[in-house]
Order: structure tokens, then sequence, then C-alpha cells
């Protein structure tokens, strides 16, 4: 008869939807047994989401940690910065960061995977890609080989990282966005205007460089 496996206890940090998508993760994984979560927003404590006691603030993190004998976390927060720190935050608590694959996922060869990673359903991840710590692998996101995502970035539902593309930390790859070979996305990197139908977009000034932006050919 086998001997039941003593998976470890941990919280999930983040009580909103991107929580759900965390929550799956981790279940469907079956590596850790998530004991409640814990949220910024204290007015959400005793309530449940996915059927999961939210436990408190921050201020109740040495009390979870002792009641319900966690010893790690995921953090389930979508902005990139936030996220971060949070995560920073928890780690100077003693906690460490664990990450979660979705078992649907496909991981090549030599693929590495940093501390509080989550990568979700129907992804895939070829051979000597690295992803940083605390990344967002959303829902049938595509990273192909020799790509570098770097720390706290998010590439999200739908997207494609083509061959050895880099990804500075903090950067957010949009839903459906396809990256072509060799490209570097610098750090902290977000589009904040919209791009019309068959566009390529082949680059943007920095923020505060003289001219409209705008291609003045």
């Amino acid at each position: 008869m086998t001997a039941d496996v003593v998976k470890e206890r941990i919280f999930i940090f983040g009580a909103s939807g991107h929580a759900k998508a965390v929550i799956d993760t981790v279940e469907n994984e079956g590596r850790y047994e998530i004991a409640l979560l814990i949220d910024d927003d204290t007015s959400l404590a005793g309530e449940k989401l996915c059927g999961y006691e939210i436990g408190g603030g921050r201020n109740e993190i040495e009390a979870v940690m002792k009641k319900h004998a966690v010893t790690g976390c995921i953090v389930a927060i979508g902005d990139n910065e936030a996220r971060m720190e949070t995560a920073a935050w928890l780690a100077g608590q003693g906690l460490h960061l664990v990450s979660s694959v979705h078992p649907s996922c496909q991981l090549a060869r030599g693929v590495k995977v940093g501390a509080g990673v989550v990568i979700m359903a129907c992804t895939a991840i070829n051979t000597d890609a690295e992803i940083g710590d605390n990344v967002i692998v959303n829902t049938s996101a595509s990273i192909d080989h020799d790509c570098r995502v770097g720390d706290g970035a998010h590439i999200a539902p739908g997207s494609t990282l083509c061959g050895a593309v880099k990804i500075g930390q903090l950067a957010m790859v949009g839903a459906g966005a396809t990256v072509i070979p060799n490209v570097e996305v610098g750090a902290g990197v977000t589009v904040l205007q919209d791009v019309p139908d068959g566009v390529t977009t082949l680059g943007a000034r920095p923020t505060g460089s003289a001219g409209s932006g705008r291609d003045e050919r």
C-alpha cells in the first residue's frame, strides 16, 4: 500500500480574478495544499474565493504561518510592480515563494523556471528558455527556444515569443501579441496606445524625447 504524499501547505496572496486562475493552476498541478488566501483588502476577510477562506491582510501573516503551518506562498497579483513588491516583502517574512506549472503546459528540455512563477494552462515553453522570478506565463502563451523572460514580467494570454527573444524586468507582453525572433523588449515596457489593424510596430520614442512618437518620414 502506497503511503499518502504529504503536500507542502501554502497560502496565496491575492483574492482577485487573477487569483482564481492561480488557484486552478495549483490545484491541477497537485504539488501543494492551499491553506487559505491573504489579501491587502482586509474587508474581504472571512469571505471565500473558490472555496478557500480569505484570512485577512499582511498583518495576519505571522499568525497564518503558525496557525496553518504554512511555509510557502504564491503571489496572485496581476500588476507587475505590485507583485514584485509583495513577493519581496513576503520573502522578508521568512516565506519562500513556490512556483506552479499547470500539467497541460509543455516544458521542453533545459527550461529554467525561477521562484514565484505561475505557468498557466495550455502554454508551451521551448528548449533552453529561462523564466525569471515572479513571472506570469498566462493561458495559451508560447515561449520559444532560448528566450529570456526577466523577473516580474507578464506574458499575457495567447501571446507568442519567437526564438531568442529577451523580455526585460516588469515588462508586459499583451494578449495575442507576437514578438519576432531576436527582439529585445526593455524593462517595464508597456503599450499605451492602440495599434491599428495590419500595422507592424518597429519601435517607439522613449518618454520625454522630442517629437510626437509617430513615424515622421
